[in-house]
């Protein structure tokens, strides 16, 4: 035990300045462009979900939450919503950087989260368009339930540095523990690697409203729990905090867990269907 403490705390360790620089770049980029993307969001208009792909694959669950606030009173579609959910990845760049991921690895997953949300985005704009009310209301964006920024960016940073290294710390010793004492191939068959039902899992895990989803997701495929296309299923479904003001401000639970259920089915769909086709390795 005395072993895995160690090992744990000296991989997590080596991890922080990596993770802090990441994230000092990220808070730097949201903080310089929170404005702009406000406006840009809610002037897309019908192309909005091909503007939320590309403003979801910037880390970090900043953008979600805007455009869920941004959907709640009707700015936005039901599309560009779902296509900023798609692409979001949330601590999931920040983490496979500071872990040495190949980059290759790391393009074609963003890759595969940014035609998705094009895609899906599209679709469900067209199934609902009779729904989509947009509206052009000013609604100003108050997003202190997500982070620290009005302190600054740079203690902003060392907030999500230390909150991301905990939620690590903590996922690899229990992975060191199940690992040491239950056995990998054994961990290997609960999470369902290799196995064409992976997704299940991997979407279900995304769906928790907390960056804990995507640092337990990237961490389980960075130890060789999960396949990739496990991984890209959970990835897919998570939206960091965004769920959780979605079910916090939008009074309509009917539409808020028809949401859910099109995440989930989209995340499990492609995961699923990657399997299959063979894509990715």
């Amino acid at each position: 035990m005395k072993e895995i403490i160690f090992d744990t705390l000296i991989d997590s360790v080596k991890l922080l300045p990596f993770l802090f620089i990441a994230f000092l770049l990220i808070e730097l980029l949201e903080y310089k462009m929170n404005k702009k993307v406000s406006k840009l969001v809610s002037k897309s208009g019908k192309f909005g979900p091909i503007i939320g792909s590309i403003l979801g694959i910037f880390p970090q669950c900043g953008f979600s939450v805007i455009a869920t606030n941004f959907y709640i009173t009707r700015v936005i579609s039901l599309g560009t919503l779902i296509s900023i959910y798609l692409a979001t990845s949330d601590e999931m760049l920040p983490i496979m950087l500071s872990k040495n991921v190949s980059i290759k690895t790391i393009i074609l997953i963003l890759f595969i989260k940014f035609i998705c949300g094009i895609v899906f985005g599209f679709i469900i704009d067209f199934i609902f368009r009779n729904k989509n009310k947009i509206t052009n209301f000013n609604y100003e964006i108050c997003n202190n339930d997500h982070c620290d920024c009005k302190h600054g960016i740079f203690k902003s940073a060392i907030i999500h540095t230390l909150k991301t290294i905990l939620f690590i710390m903590l996922i690899t010793f229990i992975l060191n523990i199940l690992f040491t004492y239950v056995g990998e191939d054994l961990i290997k068959k609960i999470f369902m690697k290799d196995n064409l039902f992976g997704p299940l899992i991997g979407a279900l895990i995304g769906l928790i409203p907390n960056c804990g989803a995507s640092v337990i997701l990237t961490e389980m495929f960075i130890s060789n729990v999960i396949n990739l296309e496990t991984c890209i299923a959970g990835l897919l479904t998570g939206s960091g905090v965004a769920i959780l003001i979605l079910f916090k401000s939008n009074k309509n639970l009917k539409e808020n867990i028809s949401i859910l259920t099109i995440l989930y089915l989209i995340g499990v769909l492609i995961g699923m269907m990657i399997e299959v086709v063979g894509i990715i390795m």
